[in-house]
């Protein structure tokens, strides 16, 4: 599933009508979900001087402490707008998130879907001629459709579940690389 994801990001970045020069393309990891143990990338592109096009995408495989999942894998295109110059200083986005889940928490097991987009807001430091800093938060919607059951062995007793959430939807504290 994982390089399924990876190839699809690389396939529509490439796809991209663009010229690749300094500052044009980057990649980029999220510390925010790092510190949560769920490794990320992304990948932008300028499609001028004012936007950029960015798909990230997370996964987290893990198992932890008495079977506790909450396994996941997220993708979220976002397309920005800066107010001075692409991958410098304020901007404002809108973005899209879709993510397949399955979690084992609360002796409830949960195994479902979300899809929502929101809007979101951000700052980029230059650090170096090819490395950034950015911080950005999204509000935003997000619908969900899951399964639900206890987290009992063997028992496939389960009820179909819709829950519609508005808040946060996007949190990032980035290091960006420039190509």
């Amino acid at each position: 599933m994982v390089k399924q994801y990876l190839f699809l990001m690389l396939c529509l970045v490439l796809c991209l009508p663009m010229k690749v020069g300094a500052q044009e393309m980057a990649i980029k990891t999220n510390g925010l979900y790092w510190l949560a143990t769920t490794p990320n990338l992304g990948a932008e592109v300028a499609l001028s001087n004012k936007f950029t096009l960015e798909l990230s995408g997370a996964y987290n495989p893990w198992t932890f402490k008495d079977n506790k999942k909450l396994r996941f894998w997220l993708v979220q295109p976002e397309m920005k707008y800066w107010f001075c110059e692409k991958f410098e200083g304020h901007f404002v986005g809108v973005h899209a998130h879709g993510a397949q889940f399955y979690s084992t928490l609360a002796h409830r097991r949960r195994d479902g879907y979300l899809a929502g987009a929101g809007f979101s807001y951000g700052y980029d430091w230059m650090l170096a001629p090819r490395i950034n800093l950015e911080a950005e938060i999204g509000l935003g919607y997000a619908h969900l459709w899951y399964k639900e059951s206890d987290c009992i062995p063997c028992i496939k007793n389960y009820e179909r579940k819709t829950k519609d959430y508005f808040g946060p939807t996007k949190a990032a504290f980035s290091l960006v690389y420039f190509f």
